[in-house]
């Protein structure tokens, strides 16, 4: 690299310079707690989603890649996979020192494979029934897309549970404060929040390698100059690729750290340089006003301290398996016809006024007629159809046989998404929803509901998580061996490495 290359004053070398000095011991012991809590949560639906069609698939894709020996934990080069401890790591800003030969395991499977593509399919099973965790302000995101970068650098590093629980805090940190940052959102203008992913998830994996500030700044323009990502993903009809893309960003993080640690270079000025993503997003223009980025939300008051609030704890969890935006209108219109012993038979039309991005996103014509699980869980008219048949929204309602029972068809029909004005003005503080149940005899019943379940003014609670976790991994890894999972999660800062976890979400 040259001798004049400079990275000072640039937002990417103050998130590196954040990033890289801060410790376990800064953090509050409120964040600790919560990246437990997130890491129960997301790993539940890890399990889950190790049983979905396009997990499947892309494991027998790496399975084919990487060839029989590594897929019995040995390496391609006849070494043994295994951990090599934190030594390894402080060789982090020597360009020229490779990795020792070790790999990183795959969740249910067991699959041993480079740590790069480890983290794509652990982080995939994780997103896999749209089930995990949910941030929505200017932009939405899912920050425990990022923490298997983490998980399996550790696990590749011989690190323990309190190196994760760090990465894992940072990764929150900056994904949910760029998911802030856009006037008025990249989604706006047809861009997926995947692109904000690749600004975060090199952070995360820089922070388990220990890299330099410099590497760090390298790492962020190697994986955030390649990782753009349109909107087609979850507009329209839905593909395979909407659970893909942010798992995907998570992969390019953990390889543009692992190159930036050899001393390959990216752009330091890819935020707020030339044709960066300010420059480049500052083209658009919406409502007649150009797009721009708040600075001072990305970089400003970054936590340092047990004192500071970290913004781990403003992120929410899912109580249903669908798109978050839909969480409200359901469990309004449940509560509704629980108040009011109201059956399917009775009713005539299902209106649901929400804001104008959850009408365009879950009420648009190919959401009345889903063929996959990636539409029917971003579909309002198939999530109140059925939740009004089974009287629930669990993953079993996504499974095919009931996606492609035509009985549900007319109910979907009766379901009118109309976006509300009034509370276009509360949103993102809130996510207003009001159904209105018409029935049959000419009567209708309202409710409204401003926050969902699981958001961090109604948070789930640990047990709550726990009936979530045993309801997606119960059938996978067996009850007892939950509960095995419950208590080492719960005291991860104790684990001296994370073999022991991945054994248990291993499928005996």
């Amino acid at each position: 690299m040259s001798s004049d290359y400079k990275t000072e004053g640039f937002i990417s070398r103050t998130l590196a310079d954040w990033a890289c000095t801060l410790k376990y011991d800064h953090l509050s012991q409120e964040a600790v707690e919560a990246a437990k809590r997130f890491w129960f949560d997301s790993l539940g639906c890890a399990l889950g989603g190790s049983q979905q069609e396009d997990a499947k698939i892309l494991l027998e894709h790496h399975r084919e890649m990487a060839g029989e020996a590594i897929g019995n934990g040995q390496s391609a080069m006849g070494g043994e996979a295994g951990a090599t401890g934190e030594d390894e790591r402080a060789l982090g800003p020597i360009a020229h020192c490779p990795l020792p030969i070790a790999y990183s395991s795959c969740f249910v499977s067991g699959f041993k494979t480079n740590p790069v593509d480890a983290a794509l399919l652990n982080s995939h099973m994780m997103r896999a029934m749209d089930y995990n965790d949910i941030y929505w302000k200017a932009d939405p995101c899912h920050p425990s897309d990022l923490i298997c970068g983490p998980l399996a650098l550790c696990e590749r590093l011989g690190l323990g549970g309190k190196d994760l629980i760090l990465a894992t805090i940072i990764a929150y940190e900056v994904e949910m404060r760029l998911c802030e940052a856009g006037r008025p959102g990249v989604r706006e203008y047809g861009w997926h929040h995947a692109t904000l992913t690749a600004f975060a998830a090199p952070i995360a994996a820089g922070r388990v390698l220990g890299l330099t500030p410099e590497q760090m700044v390298n790492a962020i323009g190697i994986c955030a100059s390649r990782t753009c990502c349109l909107g087609a993903v979850t507009a329209g009809k839905l593909t395979n690729m909407k659970n893909t893309v942010d798992p995907w960003a998570t992969r390019m993080g953990v390889e543009s750290a692992l190159l930036a640690r050899r001393g390959f270079s990216g752009p330091e000025h890819i935020f707020d340089g030339k044709e960066g993503l300010f420059h480049v997003f500052g083209h658009s223009r919406h409502e007649g006003e150009p797009c721009t980025f708040d600075t001072e939300t990305i970089i400003g008051n970054l936590p340092t301290c047990g004192e500071c609030r970290y913004k781990i704890l403003d992120c929410g969890m899912k109580s249903f398996p669908i798109e978050a935006l839909s969480h409200a209108p359901l469990t309004a219109m449940l509560k509704c016809v629980q108040e009011h012993d109201i059956k399917v038979a009775d009713v005539a039309e299902i209106r649901v006024e929400v804001i104008a991005r959850a009408a365009d996103i879950l009420g648009d014509p190919h959401k009345y007629r889903p063929t996959g699980k990636e539409t029917a869980d971003h579909s309002l008219p198939y999530s109140l159809a059925v939740g009004l048949v089974d009287g629930m929204v669990t993953p079993l309602q996504f499974e095919q046989a009931r996606i492609d029972d035509k009985s549900l068809e007319p109910v979907m029909d009766m379901v009118k998404v109309v976006a509300n004005e009034e509370f276009e003005a509360l949103f993102p503080e809130y996510q207003p929803s009001r159904v209105t149940l018409t029935l049959k005899d000419g009567s209708s019943h309202s409710k409204r509901v401003d926050v969902p379940r699981g958001d961090p003014r109604d948070p789930m609670t640990e047990d709550e998580i726990k009936v979530k976790f045993h309801a997606l991994g119960g059938a996978i890894v067996g009850e007892e061996r939950c509960d095995e999972l419950q208590a080492c999660i719960m005291g991860l800062e104790r684990e001296t490495g994370v073999g022991r976890l991945m054994g248990l979400m291993t499928a005996p």
